[in-house]
């Protein structure tokens, strides 16, 4: 289910290293936190506890995925290539259990700088073992006439996949595959690739082995958790300008795309002032309205005496194509922009309207056992400890300490 440590979102290696070198000593903590109604088993926790143990604790960097982000991803350290040939998954950071509902209780904690690369893997690998084990009735809807289904369901996966790729490539939307963490499955999102990324408008995808594998650009910068992680480490009602002012340490203007939400865009906008604006290629969208936050963004720009067209907006909150296509129309010379697409490339809700992808995120909890928390600018994206969202929704200056 995941074929090589590369087989992970470029930005947890990248946060991963801004991690080594300025808060090599912290501990993490991470929850998964289930949104649907799907349940687990005995069987998938059993599974799920043997892949931990026995498959992904092998996986290594070859000397040939070495050479290739060596010389793909010049932004990386020589120091944290080593680190990271040298890196092994460590299964005790892991905890699960079934609880008596049939949810999934999952916890990572350990060493920040280690911890972090479960978050995706994990997640990767509960989707797939989930239409494995528990849900796995789906697939015989393409056993017909004989026909092996898995051939049928690539097939038919791929001509979707042209038909989305081809309305994105007509109406010039620029867009990247981020679709690893909610994935229906390896195949199919090697699938997915493969069509997709012979496209001109195809910018990348966040996957680093398939970037690999495919010869494309592999995509990320930087996640929510960085800034939740600094929040705690540096300062909470300033924890976007420490964020981002860290970031800058480590890359020097590298990876310069500000993820703006994780506090909701007010704060973001009061932190993100001349000097990173200027330094920082563009911004990021992943909750709440997002013709309104185009609007923001070009406002702020403009505030600050900076050409927007100039700038770069990235929109990546759960998107389907036709969100993707208006979107584009709207920040037509405005503001150029581009788009993150995940689930409905590589878990496409309505192909598979019978048997919906898992709504679950694994979040940082803690970092050296002060609860973080995530604000978002949807409410349903919130997460956190209940009394931690308490003050840090006041702190910001979202609701009083008794709402």
């Amino acid at each position: 289910m995941i074929r090589s440590i590369l087989d992970n979102d470029l930005y947890k290696f990248t946060m991963q290293m801004a991690v080594l070198e300025l808060f090599p000593d912290a501990r993490a903590e991470y929850h998964f936190i289930n949104r649907g109604d799907q349940r687990f088993n005995s069987e998938f926790v059993a599974e799920l506890r043997r892949t931990i143990d026995e498959d992904i604790v092998g996986l290594a960097l070859t000397d040939e995925e070495y050479l290739w982000l060596k010389e793909n991803c010049p932004f990386f350290k020589p120091s944290y290539l080593e680190y990271l040939k040298n890196f092994r998954f460590d299964p005790s950071e892991v905890s699960l259990s079934l609880t008596d509902d049939g949810d999934l209780d999952l916890w990572v904690e350990g060493p920040w700088h280690s911890s972090i690369l479960w978050e995706i893997v994990l997640m990767a690998t509960i989707s797939e073992l989930y239409f494995t084990i528990v849900e796995k009735d789906w697939l015989n809807r393409f056993a017909s006439n004989g026909d092996d289904p898995e051939t049928t369901l690539m097939n038919e996966y791929g001509s979707l996949m042209s038909e989305v790729g081809e309305e994105l490539n007509s109406n010039d939307c620029i867009f990247s595959e981020f679709g690893t963490r909610r994935r229906r499955g390896f195949k199919l999102h090697d699938k997915v690739v493969d069509v997709l990324h012979r496209l001109d408008s195809f910018a990348g995808t966040s996957n680093v082995y398939l970037a690999k594998k495919y010869g494309v650009r592999p995509i990320g910068t930087i996640g929510h958790e960085w800034i939740m992680g600094n929040s705690a480490l540096v300062g909470l009602r300033n924890a976007n300008l420490f964020a981002f002012e860290n970031w800058v340490k480590v890359y020097k203007g590298d990876l310069g795309i500000a993820l703006s939400d994780t506090f909701g865009s007010k704060p973001f906008f009061r932190n993100f002032g001349l000097e990173l604006a200027k330094i920082y290629d563009g911004v990021r969208h992943d909750s709440g309205d997002p013709f309104k936050f185009a609007d923001e963004v070009i406002e702020h720009y403009k505030k600050l005496g900076i050409d927007p067209m100039k700038k770069s907006l990235v929109f990546s909150d759960s998107l389907h194509v036709k969100d993707a296509v208006r979107l584009n129309e709207y920040c037509e010379d405005r503001i150029n922009c581009s788009f993150g697409i995940g689930t409905s490339l590589t878990n496409n809700s309505d192909f598979f309207s019978y048997s919906p992808p898992l709504n679950m995120v694994i979040k940082l909890h803690k970092i050296d056992d002060i609860p973080v928390v995530k604000l978002s600018d949807s409410v349903d994206k919130a997460t956190g400890d209940r009394d931690a969202l308490r003050v840090a929704n006041y702190v910001f200056g979202r609701k009083g300490l008794d709402d």
